[in-house]
């Protein structure tokens, strides 16, 4: 009897810690949110900030501001906001499957599964295959409808004017015109963004399988993950959030008479959480065909309509912007740390998709386990004669990703192509160069930072000592 009651106390007692861990994490990571809240406020003169993060499994959300000025209307999880470009990212999982299921293979020529003859749609000799245009290397380099001219003189009206472009344009002219398409260079040798790639690959989607792009949607990703706010087209009952330009001044919402398949569904920050969730999910194979490097890439890729994958000393970064003519939203997942970032403002400016993308990296960094162990000297030590840079990528991920590393600073123009300061593999997850201490100068302070395939720049751990002052954090020496 009083080993049990030993034991109950036990159980209880690591009940507690457990619980009251559970807290302090959940706490932390409300804090964090509300830090980079306060940053893009700062930085993206946003009226209304909403941020989403789903981390092991477990989800937090906040939201800030007002959806318009002066009206105290926050924005809460059920929110309806466009996500414009995000749309790509279900166009790209629907391309996937079809690749998967064998209904297209990434080698087609796209023609294959168009209909109507369209011999300009090759660049001497060179057909678009099916992995250039999901990967925007399509050498596509025009959008239809044609909206260039209106772009010229760009002014408060314009988003206006682009959506009645956009209203009187059918998918009759979609065909018509693509006909008078040029390629401007060999497919599969840039990267060339084009909303064209898109509305052609929802066309394919459609022939292959036989069904609308919409009821695609609905069968294969929002009904599945129950996705019950996501949609094309909007409903009486809808309300859907306003956006603002630089001036702040209300924006027309997007509309399309095609398929919609490159910017047009509007959701919710609840629907989109089930969508980080899903492409965190190491077992699905859709998923990993989607973020896949298709053309093996030594430095970033794109795989399925991403903006771009790439690695980071926090694994496989992958990210997609909507931007629509007022509002914006960051879409991103670190597969191998188990987490998604969402961010949505209600705002479209020059500025704003640095901001965001700034503060899904600030969150990516302020979550990393590392920040609240001893503090520390870090990236480097002295010999007698040199300078030992070491990067140690943690050991939780894949090594196998990393290509090269390279040390990047003062002391060479922050170039991480530079040949001399390529490190070299000293374990899977560990890299080291030495530089001769009289190459440098005493006395002075240098500072440095890491670069994973030439561009995917580290950020300096917050438990450095060695951290320079000012906004960009770089990690510092000095040779006395």
């Amino acid at each position: 009897m009083k080993s049990t009651i030993i034991s109950f106390f036990i159980i209880l007692s690591f009940n507690s810690f457990a619980q009251k861990n559970n807290i302090n994490i959940e706490t932390n990571i409300y804090k964090i949110i509300d830090n980079n809240a306060n940053f893009l406020f700062k930085n993206s003169s946003s009226n209304s900030v909403s941020i989403g993060i789903i981390k092991n499994g477990k989800v937090y959300t906040k939201h800030y501001g007002e959806i318009d000025k002066g009206k105290n209307n926050k924005a809460n999880d059920n929110t309806l906001f466009e996500i414009a470009s995000v749309t790509k990212v279900f166009t790209g999982t629907l391309m996937s499957k079809a690749v998967l299921e064998g209904k297209i293979n990434l080698e087609d020529d796209i023609r294959k599964h168009i209909i109507g003859s369209y011999p300009n749609l090759e660049f001497n000799g060179t057909p678009i295959k099916i992995k250039d245009l999901v990967s925007f290397k399509s050498a596509l380099n025009k959008e239809l409808p044609d909206n260039s001219e209106i772009r010229k003189n760009e002014n408060d009206s314009t988003t206006f004017k682009l959506q009645k472009l956009d209203k009187n344009y059918s998918k009759q002219k979609f065909f018509e015109e693509l006909k008078t398409v040029k390629l401007d260079t060999i497919p599969g040798y840039k990267f060339q963004y084009s909303n064209l790639s898109l509305e052609l690959s929802a066309h394919i989607l459609e022939n292959v399988y036989q069904k609308s792009y919409e009821m695609l949607l609905f069968e294969n990703i929002l009904n599945p993950l129950n996705m019950n706010s996501t949609k094309l087209k909007l409903s009486n009952n809808d309300v859907l959030a306003n956006g603002y330009n630089r001036n702040n001044i209300s924006t027309a919402f997007l509309y399309s008479n095609l398929w919609g398949s490159s910017g047009l569904l509007k959701s919710t920050m609840n629907d989109i959480i089930k969508l980080l969730s899903f492409e965190l999910d190491k077992k699905n194979k859709i998923v990993q065909e989607t973020q896949r490097n298709i053309y093996k890439s030594d430095t970033s890729w794109n795989g399925y309509f991403w903006d771009g994958i790439e690695v980071v000393d926090n694994g496989k970064f992958c990210h997609k912007q909507g931007g629509s003519f007022g509002t914006q939203t960051l879409f991103a997942v670190y597969p191998e740390q188990d987490l998604g970032i969402c961010i949505i403002v209600n705002i479209s400016a020059e500025n704003t998709y640095n901001a965001l993308f700034n503060a899904v990296l600030g969150i990516a960094d302020d979550l990393k386990a590392e920040n609240n162990t001893k503090r520390k000297t870090y990236g480097y030590k002295f010999t007698k004669d040199e300078v030992v840079f070491t990067y140690l990528h943690p050991k939780n991920l894949d090594g196998n990703l990393i290509n090269s590393v390279s040390v990047a600073g003062s002391f060479n123009n922050w170039n991480a192509e530079n040949k001399k300061y390529q490190m070299t593999k000293i374990t899977k997850n560990s890299f080291e160069i030495k530089i001769q201490k009289r190459k440098l100068e005493k006395g002075k302070l240098y500072s440095f930072i890491f670069a994973i395939n030439k561009i995917g720049w580290t950020t300096s751990p917050k438990n450095a000592i060695n951290i320079e002052n000012g906004e960009d954090k770089n990690l510092t020496f000095k040779i006395e």
